[in-house]
């Protein structure tokens, strides 16, 4: 394989003269290189041994000091001055650079020819003396004056010695010394003896012009038998890198370009061409570039009409006042809903510690209650106890009894005493004992929890005390949003604002919330409260302005509801709610009855929040049932006397049972009947107060007692017109109302027989009413059946 050439960038021979100015010092003995010739060494002639003359003698020692200037400037500005100084008529070379004469290149050595500075001065051709003409524009040749002034004045300073002084003798010794050297190495001066040159030898016009003309001539030489070999080498290698196949021949040419040239080969043949076939083809062809066509002028129209439509939004935009004052308004729009989130967030953290420091007031509240009556039941059933042991023993003396227990006993008989005296003067005396609410509060007690409730509401005053209205108060945001949505009311629906204002005003509705009790009586309704009344105005609002059926405005009242007040209500019922308390119960039943049946969030749906609440009540009321409950047993020689304290605890017990069973029969429609059924009549009634009805002496008090839970049961159980049995949860209390009316119908209780038979027919049970009429023969009680 052939190696391709190197190929060398060489400078021009007037630009190396810095470089070539920088040999090695070890040159001393041999004379330096002549410029941009590196590698080849000028050897003087016996010619230019000689001693120089006088004259020129002095011009060259002059010449040296004027040529060490540039060079002391130093190698990077050289290109600088080299370029400055470039003759005016120089004409630019064909490959792009232009040549410069550089007369102040480095000489070799410090004498000078005489001869040839003669030869040069007597030239009477045309041509040097154009050429000096030329250059001695540029360059300032001194005049013999200038020289003999400069002479003068170094001969002053070697008399006065004040530096080295230059014996010009000694050049031609060295001279002489160098041209002995081939001859007699040995007789070389020593080193201290060598005089090392600095400078170069100084050349003529001539000589330089002859140099100019030779670098010219072979660099062009050199650079034609260059671009030869380059050629050769390249079709070397285009002859390499093609395959040569058969049939082919592949010429390469050196030429500006090389092309391939292919021979035809006659052997091979091709099927016939008809004009039909052309015809054809040329068809199809036109019918390709016709369908191209088309396709492109349907897109350039299609570009055309997107253009006048994009010109035609834009100056109506232009033209339109309206769109400036729509920006106007949803950029404020867009900082008040900012501003109005930033005011939440920072005063939701205050609402919440409000909201905490009350529900704990009223929770230390209710366990106070609740532990009191446990704590008064417990002592109190101990103490009967203890009493129906002495009685047992038939000891003698007092009872002796704790100092607590009878604190305790004290406390229950004083406030026993209070409402008893109300009910006097209020002139309700048909109540029975243990059906009110002992949900007294001492003075002290009472007066520590007001002083609490008024801090918490000072404090509550005080969250919105430094903003304004417009973004505390629900009327002023939702008139913004009102607003929108009479301007713009496309966009208003397209953002879901009615899915965001319940999230918006949830802390402000909690705030108001904060000092509203659902189990106080006579407490505030719903419907009442500022932002009730502030949301449902602008529900109206938004039936009249739109039309639209699925609007979303109707359902922000009930997501309210379900996102705020039905959480606050089930932590109501299941820390602070006592089913025992009537007034609690029948309170916070109305207000889950305008909850969950008015405000539904839709039809035959049921949130999550209602089904939360929904199982509080029922679990509060199982717990209720469990805890709450106690019906002492005693022997009826105890009971029969009514005045005794075990027959008035036995009383005060069951009747309270009988409130509990009250109450749970309130929750009827608002909790599945059949949650209902299975509290107050399996639990409670089947557990607990049929067994004391049992235990209890027949007579007026039992068909009192059995009156009295019949009618708190509800109606609509009985409606249906065609039932001739009862419910099965009454199957017990039937038969002991059965067994009650046997008994009381052998003695002179007549008439407790007839209520005991109308019991019977208020619960369906008609089909025992029957039996026992035609049984006792009761044909006078016949019409009421009938009645039914």
């Amino acid at each position: 394989m052939a190696h391709r050439p190197k190929r060398t960038f060489r400078q021009r021979r007037a630009d190396s003269s810095d470089s070539d100015s920088d040999s090695d010092s070890d040159s001393a003995e041999e004379p330096s290189a002549e410029p941009g010739a590196p590698g080849e060494q000028a050897v003087p002639g016996p010619e230019e041994e000689g001693p120089p003359h006088e004259g020129d003698r002095a011009e060259a020692a002059e010449r040296p000091l004027r040529a060490r200037g540039p060079r002391g400037r130093g190698r990077g500005r050289g290109r600088v001055w080299a370029t400055s100084r470039r003759a005016a008529g120089a004409a630019p070379r064909a490959d792009g650079e232009c040549t410069t004469v550089d007369l102040s290149t480095d000489e070799e050595d410090g004498t000078y020819d005489a001869s040839e500075s003669k030869d040069d001065q007597s030239s009477p051709s045309d041509s040097s003396s154009s050429l000096e003409e030329e250059f001695s524009s540029i360059v300032n040749i001194p005049d013999a004056a200038f020289i003999q002034a400069a002479r003068r004045k170094r001969e002053l300073a070697r008399a006065q010695e004040d530096y080295i002084s230059l014996d010009v003798k000694h050049i031609s010794t060295i001279a002489d010394t160098k041209k002995d050297s081939d001859e007699d190495p040995e007789s070389e001066p020593d080193d201290h003896e060598k005089r090392i040159p600095f400078t170069l030898k100084p050349q003529t016009l001539k000589q330089r012009m002859a140099e100019e003309i030779t670098t010219r001539n072979e660099e062009s030489s050199e650079e034609s038998q260059e671009d030869e070999k380059q050629a050769i080498w390249e079709e070397q290698q285009m002859r390499k890198a093609v395959k040569i196949t058969k049939g082919r021949n592949i010429d390469l040419s050196h030429s500006s370009e090389f092309q391939t040239v292919k021979k035809f080969d006659t052997s091979i043949s091709f099927p016939p061409v008809n004009l039909e076939i052309i015809k054809k083809q040329i068809n199809r062809r036109l019918t390709l570039l016709q369908d191209t066509h088309r396709s492109h002028q349907r897109e350039y129209e299609k570009y055309v009409e997107d253009v006048k439509s994009s010109k035609n939004a834009i100056q109506n935009l232009e033209n339109s006042s309206d769109q400036a004052l729509n920006f106007k308004f949803y950029k404020s729009m867009k900082i008040y809903v900012d501003n109005l989130i930033d005011c939440l967030n920072e005063k939701i953290i205050n609402i919440q510690e409000i909201e905490s420091s009350m529900h704990a007031l009223l929770l230390k509240q209710a366990m106070t209650f609740m532990k009191r009556r446990q704590d008064e039941l417990k002592h109190e059933s101990t103490y009967l106890q203890q009493l129906s042991r002495k009685a047992e023993t038939s000891t003698n003396g007092s009872l002796a009894i704790d100092e607590k227990t009878q604190c305790i006993l004290e406390g229950i008989e004083s406030r026993r005493a209070q409402r008893r005296q109300a009910r006097a003067l209020s002139g309700n005396c048909d109540h029975q004992e243990g059906t009110s609410s002992d949900d007294e509060l001492s003075s002290a007690d009472m007066a520590d929890f007001q002083k609490s409730q008024g801090d918490i509401l000072q404090d509550h005053k005080k969250i919105f005390e430094d903003v304004n209205d417009d973004f505390s108060n629900i009327q002023n945001i939702l008139l913004k949003f009102q607003q929108w949505r009479e301007k713009f009311p496309d966009s208003y629906y397209e953002a879901f604002i009615g899915l965001c204002i319940p999230k918006l005003l949830n802390p402000l509705i909690r705030v108001q919330l904060i000092n509203w009790n659902p189990l106080k009586f006579n407490s505030i309704g719903l419907k009442q409260m500022p932002w009730f009344t502030s949301i449902e105005n602008f529900i109206d609002n938004s039936m009249q302005d739109s039309k639209k059926e699925d609007n979303s405005d109707k359902k922000i009242l009930s997501a309210v509801i379900n996102k705020t007040v039905i959480p606050r209500l089930t932590d109501f019922v299941e820390f602070i709610w006592d089913p025992l308390s009537t007034s609690q119960t029948t309170s916070l039943v109305d207000h889950c009855r305008m909850i969950l049946e008015e405000h539904s969030t839709c039809e035959n749906e049921i949130s999550k929040g209602r089904q939360d609440l929904v199982k509080s009540i029922v679990s509060r009321m199982k717990k209720a049932i469990e805890d709450d409950v106690y019906i002492p047993l005693y022997p009826k020689s105890t009971v029969e006397n009514k005045t005794s304290p075990h027959s008035k605890f036995q009383e005060r017990q069951f009747w309270s049972a009988v409130k509990l069973f009250r109450n749970i029969l309130l929750w009827t429609g608002l909790l599945p009947d059949d949650t209902l059924k299975e509290l107050a009549l399996g639990k409670l009634l089947n557990r607990y107060l049929i067994i004391a009805l049992l235990n209890a002496v027949p007579g007026p008090d039992i068909v009192k007692k059995c009156n009295q839970i019949t009618a708190y049961l509800p109606e609509k159980w009985f409606e249906n017109s065609t039932m001739r049995t009862s419910i099965s949860q009454l199957e017990n209390f039937i038969q002991f109302l059965l067994q009650s009316a046997h008994k009381l119908s052998r003695s002179e209780f007549r008439d407790e027989v007839k209520e005991i038979i109308l019991i019977l027919v208020k619960i369906r049970a008609l089909n025992q009413a029957e039996s026992f009429i035609e049984e006792y023969h009761l044909d006078h009680l016949k019409p009421v059946i009938n009645q039914v």
